[in-house]
């Protein structure tokens, strides 16, 4: 059953650009705000294991300091003074556990924030929490945390997407008003679509990376999980910023990302790639895409169909270059530097293979094999040599297609939210669960996913993707298409 808010006493649901209206009007402070989140994620995350801790004390402090802001005590507010946020756990949080969702990080608290997590804290926000995710963000369905897999709120049977489960979950059942995740091949625009909420990944190098924990440090990219995409605006325009400690930042100009916003596209140019309507995309899904293709040229866009050929090498490339960075990038947890360690091992080679057998997931494991294979001796220039050039390739075709469009459009998932478990035995067909996103990385665009209607009471994504550093446009035609539809509007019955 769809639930439509209606009531302002539903406040956790409501986008947060609203919530913040009614801190300035003094209708609710944040620190009531902060303590009735944090009540909400008591009460129905049991059922979702969407959220791995709750920062209870930090969170009061800083509610209590954004209240002392919003009453112009301090510095400027922003529109996320005194929002609750929710930070995926590959994110460090200086004083609170930051784990990965691994086991071999179990006890590990890191001495300093993430960049991100400085900037939220700089805008105001109140950090509630850190959200689930698969085993080092490598997978799709959120089913690979070594602390118990997440369920999706509207239908607990169904997995939430991944590797960002916990954030787009606890979005969409209200237990936060907005949370970062990270995307390295589509783990923040896949579960918004799975969970009906609204996910960007910005253009590579738009938002800093220091302080993640790195998957595949070339494709990484930290994003805005949100209810709609003036919120993604916002919560972008406090996270986008130049960085030195991160030397793949980039130095580009940072505009008010919200500032294009309209609910018009008219003269706007999209295309539709047919290499994304794959072959076994779910009816529904296909048609629910459709139905979106007749939203946006009513609102004045012109749409044709385009094709992107090589779309269909962007799996196997990603899934050369991603395992073979995890592999270099996992290579440092070995049990001595920090966190858990097996408790046997007779030398130093066999207590790091055994703290790595044991405290690796199976998941984690198949990549390390997979890139460690990949980047060996006689097969580097066959594999991850030969996928680093098709990557060019592709990122060229993107290239040509953007001199014709000014946007793409796709579905985000060829399917809505499969049952839990029933692509565990099935690493191929999880992996095909990214198939829509997974470009987007490669070449390093941005892409946005915005709810765009049901199939079987399950929600279905709209991907909008634009060229490099084309983030407003990506906003703005993804802003028009949800002020057209209500679908933003809807949350689950939990």
């Amino acid at each position: 059953m769809v639930t439509r808010v209606s009531r302002p006493s539903d406040i956790h649901f409501l986008p947060a650009h609203e919530i913040r209206k009614m801190l300035d009007s003094r209708d609710l402070s944040s620190a009531e705000l902060a303590r009735s989140t944090l009540a909400r994620i008591a009460e129905v995350d049991e059922e979702l294991n969407a959220v791995l801790k709750t920062i209870e004390d930090g969170a009061l402090a800083m509610a209590d300091e954004a209240d002392m802001r919003l009453r112009g005590s301090g510095p400027e507010p922003g529109p996320l003074t005194g929002i609750p946020v929710l930070v995926k756990d590959n994110m460090s949080t200086a004083g609170t556990e930051t784990t990965a969702a691994s086991k071999i990080l179990s006890g590990y608290v890191p001495p300093f924030d993430a960049e991100v997590v400085s900037r939220l804290k700089d805008a105001g926000a109140v950090i509630v929490g850190k959200g689930n995710l698969d085993e080092f963000a490598m997978g799709s369905s959120n089913e690979h945390s070594a602390f118990g897999h997440v369920n999706n709120p509207w239908d607990t049977s169904r997995v939430p997407g991944g590797s960002s489960g916990g954030a787009a979950a606890a979005v969409a059942a209200g237990e936060c008003a907005a949370a970062l995740g990270s995307d390295t091949g589509g783990s923040i625009r896949q579960p918004a679509a799975l969970c009906g909420v609204v996910g960007m990944k910005p253009t590579y190098g738009l938002v800093s990376r220091y302080g993640l924990i790195a998957f595949a440090s070339s494709l990484d990219q930290i994003g805005p999980i949100t209810r709609d995409v003036r919120d993604c605006a916002d919560v972008l325009n406090a996270i986008a910023s130049h960085d030195s400690k991160d030397s793949t930042s980039v130095a580009a100009p940072f505009e008010d990302f919200g500032e294009k916003l309209s609910n018009d596209l008219d003269g706007m140019r999209l295309g539709v790639p047919q290499e994304y309507l794959v072959e076994g995309i779910e009816p529904g899904v296909r048609s629910a895409f459709e139905e979106s293709l007749e939203v946006l040229r009513s609102l004045g866009a012109t749409i044709e169909e385009t094709s992107l050929p090589l779309t269909d090498q962007a799996l196997a490339v990603y899934y050369i270059i991603a395992p073979s960075e995890a592999s270099a990038n996992l290579s440092r947890y070995d049990g001595v530097k920090y966190g858990s360690a097996a408790d046997d091992g007779l030398n130093a080679a066999e207590f790091s293979q055994h703290t790595r057998g044991e405290m690796f997931g199976d998941e984690v494991k198949r990549r390390i094999l997979i890139g460690t294979y990949a980047l060996s001796a006689g097969y580097y220039d066959a594999y991850y040599k030969k996928a680093q050039q098709v990557r060019t390739l592709i990122r060229q075709e993107f290239t040509e297609a953007f001199t014709r469009f000014d946007a793409l459009v796709t579905p985000t998932s060829p399917s809505i939210a499969f049952k839990t478990g029933a692509r565990m035995n099935d690493p191929l067909q999880m992996y095909l669960a990214d198939v829509c996103t997974i470009p987007v990385n490669i070449a390093g665009l941005p892409g946005i996913s915005v709810p765009a209607g049901f199939s079987e009471e399950m929600p279905v994504g709209l991907q909008v993707i634009g060229p490099q550093f084309g983030d407003p446009t990506v906003l703005q035609v993804a802003h028009a298409y949800e002020q057209a539809t209500d679908w933003h509007r809807t949350h689950p019955p939990i």
